[in-house]
Protein backbone atom coordinates (compact mmCIF):
# COMPACT_ATOMS: atom_id res chain seq x y z
CA UNK A 1 0.00 0.00 0.00
CA UNK A 2 2.75 2.66 0.98
CA UNK A 3 4.75 1.05 -2.34
CA UNK A 4 1.08 2.52 -4.40
CA UNK A 5 0.96 5.97 -2.48
CA UNK A 6 4.72 6.55 -3.10
CA UNK A 7 4.37 6.19 -6.45
CA UNK A 8 1.01 8.32 -7.06
CA UNK A 9 3.46 10.97 -5.21
CA UNK A 10 6.22 10.76 -7.41
CA UNK A 11 3.53 11.02 -10.75
CA UNK A 12 2.22 14.11 -9.37
CA UNK A 13 4.64 15.69 -9.05
CA UNK A 14 6.35 14.95 -12.36
CA UNK A 15 2.63 16.11 -13.61
CA UNK A 16 2.79 19.07 -11.46
CA UNK A 17 6.56 19.83 -12.22
CA UNK A 18 5.58 19.22 -16.49
CA UNK A 19 2.83 21.61 -15.88
CA UNK A 20 5.05 24.51 -14.30
CA UNK A 21 7.74 24.02 -17.11
CA UNK A 22 4.95 23.99 -20.01
CA UNK A 23 3.77 27.56 -17.84
CA UNK A 24 -0.02 26.06 -17.58
CA UNK A 25 -1.12 29.52 -16.87
CA UNK A 26 -5.08 28.57 -16.20
CA UNK A 27 -5.49 28.63 -12.48
CA UNK A 28 -7.06 25.19 -12.60
CA UNK A 29 -4.65 23.31 -13.42
CA UNK A 30 -1.47 24.02 -10.71
CA UNK A 31 -4.19 23.97 -8.28
CA UNK A 32 -5.39 20.86 -9.43
CA UNK A 33 -2.31 18.92 -9.76
CA UNK A 34 -1.24 19.96 -6.11
CA UNK A 35 -4.06 19.62 -4.31
CA UNK A 36 -3.85 15.42 -3.69
CA UNK A 37 -0.75 16.70 -1.77
CA UNK A 38 -3.12 18.70 0.07
CA UNK A 39 -5.61 15.34 0.44
CA UNK A 40 -2.51 12.93 1.18
CA UNK A 41 -1.08 15.20 4.10
CA UNK A 42 -5.01 15.36 5.68
CA UNK A 43 -5.20 11.88 5.53
CA UNK A 44 -2.09 10.05 5.98
CA UNK A 45 -0.28 9.56 9.23
CA UNK A 46 2.74 7.65 7.76
CA UNK A 47 5.96 9.62 8.52
CA UNK A 48 7.65 8.83 5.87
CA UNK A 49 5.06 9.55 3.09
CA UNK A 50 4.35 12.76 5.37
CA UNK A 51 7.96 13.67 4.22
CA UNK A 52 7.88 12.72 1.10
CA UNK A 53 5.19 14.51 0.31
CA UNK A 54 6.43 17.54 2.12
CA UNK A 55 10.57 16.78 -0.12
CA UNK A 56 8.49 16.76 -3.43
CA UNK A 57 6.45 20.38 -2.77
CA UNK A 58 9.72 21.50 -1.55
CA UNK A 59 11.46 20.55 -4.74
CA UNK A 60 9.01 22.27 -6.92
CA UNK A 61 9.32 25.49 -4.81
CA UNK A 62 13.55 25.45 -5.29
CA UNK A 63 13.32 24.28 -8.67
CA UNK A 64 10.23 26.26 -10.45
CA UNK A 65 8.99 29.03 -8.18
CA UNK A 66 9.63 31.22 -10.88
CA UNK A 67 6.64 29.05 -12.89
CA UNK A 68 3.95 28.75 -10.15
CA UNK A 69 0.78 30.86 -10.35
CA UNK A 70 -2.17 29.34 -8.35
CA UNK A 71 -0.34 26.47 -7.13
CA UNK A 72 1.11 28.83 -4.27
CA UNK A 73 -2.12 28.54 -2.20
CA UNK A 74 -1.82 24.94 -2.40
CA UNK A 75 1.88 24.89 -1.19
CA UNK A 76 1.22 26.33 1.88
CA UNK A 77 -1.82 24.22 2.83
CA UNK A 78 0.61 21.86 3.02
CA UNK A 79 3.31 23.42 4.85
CA UNK A 80 0.65 24.39 7.07
CA UNK A 81 -0.10 20.70 7.68
CA UNK A 82 3.23 20.30 8.06
CA UNK A 83 3.74 22.30 11.05
CA UNK A 84 1.77 20.76 13.53
CA UNK A 85 4.06 17.52 12.91
CA UNK A 86 6.28 16.25 15.90
CA UNK A 87 8.68 14.48 13.15
CA UNK A 88 11.97 17.21 13.59
CA UNK A 89 12.91 16.45 9.76
CA UNK A 90 9.16 17.37 8.27
CA UNK A 91 9.19 20.13 10.51
CA UNK A 92 12.67 21.59 9.74
CA UNK A 93 12.44 20.98 5.49
CA UNK A 94 8.33 22.37 5.63
CA UNK A 95 9.75 25.56 7.58
CA UNK A 96 13.30 26.05 5.78
CA UNK A 97 11.52 26.00 2.77
CA UNK A 98 9.02 28.50 3.75
CA UNK A 99 11.57 30.68 4.76
CA UNK A 100 13.28 30.78 1.60
CA UNK A 101 9.92 31.90 -0.10
CA UNK A 102 9.48 34.82 2.87
CA UNK A 103 12.87 35.62 2.52
CA UNK A 104 13.83 35.61 -0.74
CA UNK A 105 10.77 34.72 -3.58
CA UNK A 106 8.60 37.39 -2.01
CA UNK A 107 11.41 39.74 -2.02
CA UNK A 108 12.05 39.23 -5.98
CA UNK A 109 8.13 39.05 -6.72
CA UNK A 110 5.82 39.66 -4.15
CA UNK A 111 3.09 40.72 -6.49
CA UNK A 112 2.98 36.85 -7.67
CA UNK A 113 2.04 35.22 -4.25
CA UNK A 114 0.05 38.42 -3.48
CA UNK A 115 -3.41 35.94 -3.19
CA UNK A 116 -1.32 33.59 -1.31
CA UNK A 117 -0.69 36.28 1.30
CA UNK A 118 -3.08 34.93 4.03
CA UNK A 119 -3.04 31.12 3.44
CA UNK A 120 1.34 32.46 4.11
CA UNK A 121 0.20 33.99 7.28
CA UNK A 122 -1.44 31.11 8.44
CA UNK A 123 1.00 28.81 7.67
CA UNK A 124 3.63 30.69 9.72
CA UNK A 125 1.22 30.88 12.32
CA UNK A 126 1.15 27.34 12.81
CA UNK A 127 4.93 27.13 13.34
CA UNK A 128 4.78 29.55 15.98
CA UNK A 129 1.70 27.55 17.69
CA UNK A 130 4.07 23.88 17.67
CA UNK A 131 4.92 23.92 21.51
CA UNK A 132 7.93 21.27 20.28
CA UNK A 133 9.67 23.06 18.63
CA UNK A 134 10.35 26.28 20.72
CA UNK A 135 13.32 28.19 17.99
CA UNK A 136 11.01 27.66 15.23
CA UNK A 137 8.19 29.35 16.64
CA UNK A 138 10.55 32.89 17.71
CA UNK A 139 11.87 32.74 14.16
CA UNK A 140 7.96 31.89 12.29
CA UNK A 141 6.85 34.87 14.42
CA UNK A 142 9.75 37.11 13.48
CA UNK A 143 8.62 35.93 10.05
CA UNK A 144 5.45 37.30 10.19
CA UNK A 145 6.73 40.57 10.96
CA UNK A 146 8.86 40.50 7.73
CA UNK A 147 5.29 40.15 6.06
CA UNK A 148 4.10 43.19 7.58
CA UNK A 149 7.49 44.93 6.29
CA UNK A 150 5.85 43.66 2.44
CA UNK A 151 2.82 45.02 3.38
CA UNK A 152 3.82 48.47 4.06
CA UNK A 153 6.00 48.80 1.11
CA UNK A 154 3.67 47.92 -1.33
CA UNK A 155 0.18 48.80 -0.01
CA UNK A 156 -1.13 49.00 -3.29
CA UNK A 157 -0.66 45.56 -4.36
CA UNK A 158 -3.42 44.54 -2.30
CA UNK A 159 -6.36 47.18 -4.07
CA UNK A 160 -6.58 44.51 -6.54
CA UNK A 161 -9.88 41.95 -6.68
CA UNK A 162 -7.63 38.44 -5.64
CA UNK A 163 -9.43 35.39 -7.43
CA UNK A 164 -11.06 34.42 -4.58
CA UNK A 165 -12.70 37.98 -3.85
CA UNK A 166 -14.50 37.29 -7.88
CA UNK A 167 -15.13 34.35 -7.43
CA UNK A 168 -17.20 34.57 -4.06
CA UNK A 169 -18.72 38.01 -4.84
CA UNK A 170 -16.97 39.82 -2.01
CA UNK A 171 -16.62 43.10 -3.05
CA UNK A 172 -14.44 44.91 -0.57
CA UNK A 173 -13.38 48.60 -1.34
CA UNK A 174 -10.26 49.07 -2.76
CA UNK A 175 -8.85 51.35 0.32
CA UNK A 176 -10.17 48.40 2.74
CA UNK A 177 -8.88 45.58 0.86
CA UNK A 178 -5.08 46.46 2.15
CA UNK A 179 -6.73 46.33 5.92
CA UNK A 180 -8.50 42.89 4.89
CA UNK A 181 -5.97 41.18 2.75
CA UNK A 182 -2.79 41.96 4.31
CA UNK A 183 -3.12 43.89 8.04
CA UNK A 184 -5.98 42.07 9.48
CA UNK A 185 -4.52 38.37 8.72
CA UNK A 186 -0.92 39.36 10.24
CA UNK A 187 -2.60 40.74 13.26
CA UNK A 188 -5.19 38.11 13.96
CA UNK A 189 -2.63 35.24 13.85
CA UNK A 190 -0.46 36.85 15.87
CA UNK A 191 -3.28 37.27 18.61
CA UNK A 192 -4.05 33.35 18.21
CA UNK A 193 -0.15 32.86 18.57
CA UNK A 194 -0.69 34.56 22.04
CA UNK A 195 -4.24 32.87 23.13
CA UNK A 196 -2.55 29.55 22.06
CA UNK A 197 1.21 29.94 22.99
CA UNK A 198 3.11 29.16 26.40
CA UNK A 199 4.38 32.25 28.00
CA UNK A 200 7.36 32.71 25.67
CA UNK A 201 6.48 32.76 22.38
CA UNK A 202 3.47 34.47 23.07
CA UNK A 203 5.10 37.27 24.90
CA UNK A 204 7.50 37.49 22.00
CA UNK A 205 4.25 37.42 19.50
CA UNK A 206 2.08 39.85 21.85
CA UNK A 207 5.72 42.02 21.66
CA UNK A 208 5.88 42.36 17.68
CA UNK A 209 1.99 42.23 17.51
CA UNK A 210 2.34 46.25 19.25
CA UNK A 211 5.87 47.16 17.38
CA UNK A 212 3.52 46.72 14.14
CA UNK A 213 0.64 48.57 15.70
CA UNK A 214 2.41 51.35 16.46
CA UNK A 215 4.49 51.49 13.74
CA UNK A 216 2.19 51.09 10.81
CA UNK A 217 -0.68 52.37 12.72
CA UNK A 218 -0.72 55.82 10.77
CA UNK A 219 -2.33 54.59 7.92
CA UNK A 220 -4.76 53.21 9.62
CA UNK A 221 -8.44 53.83 9.27
CA UNK A 222 -11.28 54.45 12.16
CA UNK A 223 -12.71 50.85 11.40
CA UNK A 224 -9.39 49.46 11.06
CA UNK A 225 -8.53 50.46 14.60
CA UNK A 226 -12.07 48.99 15.93
CA UNK A 227 -11.40 45.52 14.19
CA UNK A 228 -7.50 45.78 16.11
CA UNK A 229 -9.02 46.34 19.79
CA UNK A 230 -11.44 43.76 19.63
CA UNK A 231 -8.77 41.50 18.21
CA UNK A 232 -6.56 42.92 21.60
CA UNK A 233 -9.62 42.65 24.24
CA UNK A 234 -9.98 39.17 23.32
CA UNK A 235 -6.82 38.57 24.95
CA UNK A 236 -9.04 39.66 28.22
CA UNK A 237 -11.70 37.02 27.52
CA UNK A 238 -12.85 35.38 30.52
CA UNK A 239 -14.37 32.97 27.90
CA UNK A 240 -10.80 32.38 26.64
CA UNK A 241 -8.58 32.51 30.44
CA UNK A 242 -7.38 28.64 30.64
CA UNK A 243 -9.89 27.40 33.53
CA UNK A 244 -7.09 26.07 35.64
CA UNK A 245 -6.54 28.37 38.99
CA UNK A 246 -2.40 28.56 38.45
CA UNK A 247 -2.47 28.86 34.63
CA UNK A 248 -5.24 31.60 35.04
CA UNK A 249 -3.48 33.89 37.41
CA UNK A 250 0.12 33.37 35.41
CA UNK A 251 -2.21 34.36 32.33
CA UNK A 252 -3.45 37.65 34.08
CA UNK A 253 0.02 38.47 35.68
CA UNK A 254 2.33 38.11 32.93
CA UNK A 255 -0.01 38.56 29.23
CA UNK A 256 -2.95 40.29 30.45
CA UNK A 257 -0.82 42.87 32.11
CA UNK A 258 2.09 42.95 28.85
CA UNK A 259 -1.19 43.17 26.79
CA UNK A 260 -2.73 46.09 29.21
CA UNK A 261 0.50 48.39 29.01
CA UNK A 262 0.68 47.86 25.09
CA UNK A 263 -2.66 48.93 24.96
CA UNK A 264 -2.34 51.93 26.80
CA UNK A 265 0.91 52.74 24.85
CA UNK A 266 -0.22 52.59 21.47
CA UNK A 267 -3.25 54.97 22.85
CA UNK A 268 -1.29 57.32 23.92
CA UNK A 269 0.76 57.68 20.69
CA UNK A 270 -2.61 57.51 18.33
CA UNK A 271 -4.86 59.54 21.32
CA UNK A 272 -6.31 61.91 18.90
CA UNK A 273 -7.13 59.08 16.59
CA UNK A 274 -8.56 56.87 18.99
CA UNK A 275 -10.54 58.59 21.83
CA UNK A 276 -13.12 59.61 20.30
CA UNK A 277 -13.92 56.10 18.67
CA UNK A 278 -12.53 53.25 21.66
CA UNK A 279 -11.87 55.49 25.06
CA UNK A 280 -15.20 54.24 27.11
CA UNK A 281 -13.84 50.97 25.94
CA UNK A 282 -10.35 51.10 27.05
CA UNK A 283 -12.23 52.36 30.34
CA UNK A 284 -14.06 49.51 30.39
CA UNK A 285 -11.26 47.32 30.10
CA UNK A 286 -9.35 48.91 32.93
CA UNK A 287 -12.04 48.61 35.32
CA UNK A 288 -12.66 45.40 34.30
CA UNK A 289 -8.66 44.53 35.46
CA UNK A 290 -8.66 46.55 38.74
CA UNK A 291 -11.96 43.93 39.50
CA UNK A 292 -10.25 40.78 38.82
CA UNK A 293 -8.57 38.74 42.16
CA UNK A 294 -5.28 39.02 40.93
CA UNK A 295 -3.00 41.92 42.27
CA UNK A 296 -0.64 42.53 40.07
CA UNK A 297 -3.30 43.25 37.27
CA UNK A 298 -5.74 45.19 39.56
CA UNK A 299 -2.41 47.49 40.44
CA UNK A 300 -1.92 47.53 36.49
CA UNK A 301 -4.92 48.50 35.75
CA UNK A 302 -4.49 52.07 38.42
CA UNK A 303 -1.66 52.43 37.13
CA UNK A 304 -2.35 52.47 33.15
CA UNK A 305 -5.35 54.95 34.08
CA UNK A 306 -2.74 57.14 35.54
CA UNK A 307 -0.13 56.94 32.69
CA UNK A 308 -2.98 57.79 30.23
CA UNK A 309 -4.61 60.70 31.40
CA UNK A 310 -1.17 61.59 32.92
CA UNK A 311 0.52 61.77 29.20
CA UNK A 312 -2.77 62.53 27.48
CA UNK A 313 -5.16 65.07 30.31
CA UNK A 314 -3.88 68.43 27.91
CA UNK A 315 -5.63 67.26 25.66
CA UNK A 316 -9.21 66.17 27.64
CA UNK A 317 -12.47 67.95 26.63
CA UNK A 318 -14.79 68.35 29.68
CA UNK A 319 -16.52 65.55 28.75
CA UNK A 320 -13.24 63.60 28.74
CA UNK A 321 -12.55 64.50 31.93
CA UNK A 322 -16.33 63.95 33.63
CA UNK A 323 -15.88 59.82 31.78
CA UNK A 324 -12.53 59.59 33.37
CA UNK A 325 -13.33 60.48 37.02
CA UNK A 326 -16.90 58.43 36.39
CA UNK A 327 -14.65 55.44 35.50
CA UNK A 328 -12.72 56.28 38.52
CA UNK A 329 -15.36 56.76 40.65
CA UNK A 330 -17.03 53.19 39.48
CA UNK A 331 -13.33 52.03 40.33
CA UNK A 332 -13.53 52.81 44.35
CA UNK A 333 -17.47 51.77 44.64
CA UNK A 334 -16.81 48.48 42.61
CA UNK A 335 -14.00 47.32 44.79
CA UNK A 336 -15.07 49.00 48.34
CA UNK A 337 -14.34 45.78 50.95
CA UNK A 338 -17.83 46.23 52.17
CA UNK A 339 -17.18 42.71 53.81
CA UNK A 340 -14.66 44.01 56.21
CA UNK A 341 -17.32 45.44 58.08
CA UNK A 342 -19.67 42.91 58.33
CA UNK A 343 -18.33 39.55 58.02
CA UNK A 344 -19.07 37.09 60.78
CA UNK A 345 -17.31 33.56 61.43
CA UNK A 346 -20.26 32.34 63.66
CA UNK A 347 -21.21 29.28 60.62
CA UNK A 348 -17.70 28.29 60.45
CA UNK A 349 -15.38 26.41 62.96
CA UNK A 350 -12.09 27.16 60.90
CA UNK A 351 -9.06 29.64 62.29
CA UNK A 352 -5.68 29.01 61.65
CA UNK A 353 -5.05 29.30 65.46
CA UNK A 354 -7.30 25.97 66.06
CA UNK A 355 -8.36 23.31 63.31
CA UNK A 356 -11.36 22.09 63.56
CA UNK A 357 -11.67 18.52 64.60
CA UNK A 358 -13.58 16.61 61.00
CA UNK A 359 -14.92 13.11 61.06
CA UNK A 360 -15.70 11.86 57.69
CA UNK A 361 -18.70 13.31 56.99
CA UNK A 362 -17.62 16.78 57.49
CA UNK A 363 -14.28 16.84 56.50
CA UNK A 364 -14.93 17.96 53.15
CA UNK A 365 -17.47 21.02 54.16
CA UNK A 366 -15.29 22.11 56.62
CA UNK A 367 -12.22 22.28 54.17
CA UNK A 368 -14.66 23.29 51.72
CA UNK A 369 -15.48 26.42 54.01
CA UNK A 370 -11.90 26.76 54.80
CA UNK A 371 -10.68 27.58 51.33
CA UNK A 372 -13.71 29.35 50.29
CA UNK A 373 -13.24 31.91 53.37
CA UNK A 374 -9.40 31.86 52.03
CA UNK A 375 -10.27 32.92 49.05
CA UNK A 376 -13.03 35.62 49.99
CA UNK A 377 -9.67 36.59 52.27
CA UNK A 378 -7.26 37.08 49.35
CA UNK A 379 -10.13 39.07 47.45
CA UNK A 380 -10.81 41.72 50.26
CA UNK A 381 -6.73 42.05 50.38
CA UNK A 382 -6.36 42.91 46.53
CA UNK A 383 -9.72 45.52 47.08
CA UNK A 384 -8.09 47.46 49.95
CA UNK A 385 -4.86 47.65 47.87
CA UNK A 386 -6.61 48.96 44.95
CA UNK A 387 -8.66 51.49 47.17
CA UNK A 388 -5.28 52.52 48.08
CA UNK A 389 -4.05 52.84 44.57
CA UNK A 390 -6.48 54.40 43.49
CA UNK A 391 -6.01 57.13 46.49
CA UNK A 392 -2.50 57.89 45.02
CA UNK A 393 -3.43 57.86 41.09
CA UNK A 394 -5.71 60.67 41.90
CA UNK A 395 -2.74 62.23 44.19
CA UNK A 396 -0.39 61.69 40.95
CA UNK A 397 -3.10 62.75 38.48
CA UNK A 398 -3.98 66.23 39.85
CA UNK A 399 -0.59 66.95 41.45
CA UNK A 400 2.08 64.31 39.84
CA UNK A 401 3.97 62.51 41.58
CA UNK A 402 7.45 65.10 42.05
CA UNK A 403 5.71 67.80 42.81
CA UNK A 404 3.41 65.91 45.94
CA UNK A 405 7.30 64.85 47.37
CA UNK A 406 8.72 68.24 46.89
CA UNK A 407 5.87 70.48 49.00
CA UNK A 408 6.06 67.78 51.26
CA UNK A 409 9.75 68.31 51.73
CA UNK A 410 9.18 72.12 51.68
CA UNK A 411 6.98 71.81 54.45
CA UNK A 412 9.26 69.46 56.27
CA UNK A 413 11.58 71.67 56.22
CA UNK A 414 9.93 74.84 57.18
CA UNK A 415 8.71 73.12 60.38
CA UNK A 416 12.13 71.84 61.39
CA UNK A 417 13.26 74.93 61.09
CA UNK A 418 10.36 76.91 62.77
CA UNK A 419 10.67 78.96 59.61
CA UNK A 420 6.80 81.58 59.17
CA UNK A 421 6.26 82.86 55.87
CA UNK A 422 7.07 86.61 55.81
CA UNK A 423 4.84 89.09 54.39
CA UNK A 424 8.13 89.52 51.29
CA UNK A 425 7.28 86.04 50.46
CA UNK A 426 3.51 86.56 50.55
CA UNK A 427 3.78 89.37 48.30
CA UNK A 428 3.80 89.40 44.83
CA UNK A 429 7.10 90.21 43.52
CA UNK A 430 8.41 89.26 39.85
CA UNK A 431 10.49 86.59 41.52
CA UNK A 432 7.28 85.73 43.63
CA UNK A 433 5.26 85.32 40.56
CA UNK A 434 7.64 83.42 38.15
CA UNK A 435 7.83 80.86 40.79
CA UNK A 436 4.11 80.61 41.38
CA UNK A 437 3.71 80.00 37.84
CA UNK A 438 6.71 77.43 37.86
CA UNK A 439 4.75 75.62 40.39
CA UNK A 440 1.20 75.90 38.64
CA UNK A 441 2.96 74.40 35.75
CA UNK A 442 4.55 71.48 38.23
CA UNK A 443 1.08 71.21 39.46
CA UNK A 444 0.14 67.90 37.11
CA UNK A 445 -3.51 68.11 35.88
CA UNK A 446 -5.26 70.48 38.35
CA UNK A 447 -5.23 73.32 36.15
CA UNK A 448 -6.95 71.57 33.53
CA UNK A 449 -9.84 70.01 35.41
CA UNK A 450 -13.38 72.14 36.32
CA UNK A 451 -14.97 72.07 39.28
CA UNK A 452 -16.84 69.23 38.42
CA UNK A 453 -14.17 66.98 37.84
CA UNK A 454 -12.48 68.06 41.00
CA UNK A 455 -15.95 67.44 43.40
CA UNK A 456 -16.44 64.08 41.78
CA UNK A 457 -12.85 62.89 43.01
CA UNK A 458 -12.96 64.68 46.13
CA UNK A 459 -16.56 62.45 46.27
CA UNK A 460 -14.01 59.25 45.78
CA UNK A 461 -11.46 60.21 48.59
CA UNK A 462 -14.21 61.13 50.78
CA UNK A 463 -16.08 58.16 50.57
CA UNK A 464 -12.44 55.89 50.53
CA UNK A 465 -11.66 57.93 54.11
CA UNK A 466 -14.92 57.52 55.89
CA UNK A 467 -14.72 53.67 55.11
CA UNK A 468 -11.65 52.90 56.31
CA UNK A 469 -12.73 55.15 59.36
CA UNK A 470 -15.46 53.48 60.17
CA UNK A 471 -13.55 49.95 59.57
CA UNK A 472 -10.92 51.61 62.08
CA UNK A 473 -13.16 52.44 64.76
CA UNK A 474 -14.84 49.02 64.77
CA UNK A 475 -12.57 46.92 66.89
CA UNK A 476 -14.87 44.06 67.33
CA UNK A 477 -15.28 43.65 63.68
CA UNK A 478 -10.86 43.77 63.69
CA UNK A 479 -10.64 41.15 66.40
CA UNK A 480 -13.18 38.49 64.18
CA UNK A 481 -11.30 39.19 61.34
CA UNK A 482 -7.55 38.78 62.84
CA UNK A 483 -8.78 35.17 64.98
CA UNK A 484 -10.09 34.11 61.12
CA UNK A 485 -6.79 34.48 59.81
CA UNK A 486 -7.42 38.13 57.68
CA UNK A 487 -3.99 40.04 56.97
CA UNK A 488 -1.27 37.79 58.84
CA UNK A 489 -0.67 38.30 62.25
CA UNK A 490 -1.45 41.88 63.20
CA UNK A 491 -5.11 43.15 63.68
CA UNK A 492 -5.84 44.28 60.21
CA UNK A 493 -6.51 48.21 60.24
CA UNK A 494 -6.72 50.50 56.71
CA UNK A 495 -5.04 53.36 58.75
CA UNK A 496 -2.74 53.95 55.20
CA UNK A 497 -6.34 54.30 53.49
CA UNK A 498 -7.57 56.85 56.59
CA UNK A 499 -5.35 59.16 56.53
CA UNK A 500 -3.27 59.25 53.19
CA UNK A 501 -3.08 62.49 52.05
CA UNK A 502 -6.02 64.37 51.03
CA UNK A 503 -4.73 67.90 48.79
CA UNK A 504 -7.52 69.89 50.48
CA UNK A 505 -5.71 72.79 48.97
CA UNK A 506 -6.77 71.21 45.46
CA UNK A 507 -10.36 72.95 46.03
CA UNK A 508 -9.81 76.04 48.37
CA UNK A 509 -9.91 78.69 45.54
CA UNK A 510 -13.88 77.18 44.61
CA UNK A 511 -14.89 75.15 46.84
CA UNK A 512 -14.00 76.58 50.63
CA UNK A 513 -17.14 75.52 52.62
CA UNK A 514 -16.70 71.93 51.36
CA UNK A 515 -12.67 72.18 52.81
CA UNK A 516 -13.72 74.01 55.71
CA UNK A 517 -15.96 70.91 56.80
CA UNK A 518 -13.39 68.61 55.81
CA UNK A 519 -10.79 69.88 57.42
CA UNK A 520 -12.80 70.64 60.65
CA UNK A 521 -14.35 66.90 60.38
CA UNK A 522 -10.66 65.93 60.58
CA UNK A 523 -9.52 67.50 63.55
CA UNK A 524 -12.19 66.76 65.39
CA UNK A 525 -12.01 63.01 64.45
CA UNK A 526 -7.89 63.61 65.49
CA UNK A 527 -9.04 64.83 68.97
CA UNK A 528 -11.33 62.21 69.50
CA UNK A 529 -8.93 59.18 69.18
CA UNK A 530 -7.27 57.26 71.91
CA UNK A 531 -4.72 54.65 70.88
CA UNK A 532 -1.42 56.07 70.45
CA UNK A 533 -0.40 54.41 67.01
CA UNK A 534 -3.46 55.51 65.28
CA UNK A 535 -2.74 59.44 66.68
CA UNK A 536 0.43 59.08 65.84
CA UNK A 537 -0.70 58.15 62.10
CA UNK A 538 -2.73 60.93 61.89
CA UNK A 539 -0.59 63.56 63.15
CA UNK A 540 1.39 64.20 59.63
CA UNK A 541 -1.97 64.97 58.11
CA UNK A 542 -2.69 67.23 60.93
CA UNK A 543 0.99 69.23 60.47
CA UNK A 544 -0.24 69.37 56.44
CA UNK A 545 -3.51 71.26 57.18
CA UNK A 546 -2.45 73.18 60.02
CA UNK A 547 0.72 74.46 57.71
CA UNK A 548 -1.77 74.97 54.56
CA UNK A 549 -3.93 77.09 56.69
CA UNK A 550 -1.33 78.78 58.13
CA UNK A 551 -0.32 79.80 54.23
CA UNK A 552 -4.13 80.62 52.96
CA UNK A 553 -4.64 84.36 52.18
CA UNK A 554 -6.49 86.43 53.89
CA UNK A 555 -9.84 86.31 51.98
CA UNK A 556 -11.00 82.45 52.95
CA UNK A 557 -13.28 83.40 55.47
CA UNK A 558 -15.29 79.79 55.70
CA UNK A 559 -11.82 78.14 56.56
CA UNK A 560 -11.03 80.93 59.32
CA UNK A 561 -14.41 80.18 60.99
CA UNK A 562 -13.74 76.32 60.54
CA UNK A 563 -10.10 76.99 62.17
CA UNK A 564 -11.54 79.45 64.62
CA UNK A 565 -14.25 76.78 65.70
CA UNK A 566 -11.91 73.40 66.29
CA UNK A 567 -9.43 76.15 68.30
CA UNK A 568 -12.02 77.37 70.49
CA UNK A 569 -13.28 74.00 71.46
CA UNK A 570 -9.21 73.06 72.28
CA UNK A 571 -9.12 76.13 74.46
CA UNK A 572 -12.26 74.77 76.89
CA UNK A 573 -11.00 71.43 76.83
CA UNK A 574 -7.35 72.08 77.74
CA UNK A 575 -8.10 75.06 80.14
CA UNK A 576 -6.24 77.71 77.97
Amino acid sequence: MRGAVWGAVHGIQELGLNSSAYQLTQDFEQKDFLRPFEHIMKSNGSIAIRDMVVRCIAQMVNSQASKIRSGWKNIFSVFRMAASDNDEYIIDLAFQTTCNIINSIYDQSFHSLIDSFQDAVKCLSEFACNHNFPDTSMEAIRLIRTCARYVAEQPHLFGDYSMDDQSSGNLTSEKDRVWVRGWFPILFELSCIVSTCKLDVRTRALTVMFEITKSHGSSFCDHWWQDLFQIVFRIFDNMKLPEQHNEKSEWMTTTCNHALYSVIDVFTQYFDTLSPLLLSDVYSQLLWCVRQQNEQLARSGTNCLENLVISCGMKYTEQTWLKTADCILEMFESTLPQELLDWKANDLSYSPSKKPTMNANSGGDEKDKANAVKQMFSRLKIQCIVQLELVQTIDNIIFFPAFSRKEDAELLADIESDVKPSKELVSKSPVNRQSEQQQEEEQGMYSMVSSQVLIRLSQCLIQSHRFAKTFNQNHEQRNVLWRAGFHGNAKPNLLNQEVRRYYFDSFLTKHDKTVGHVCYGALEHYMSLEAETHRETWTPLMVLILCKLHKLSDDKPPLRGAVRRIFTRIGSVENL
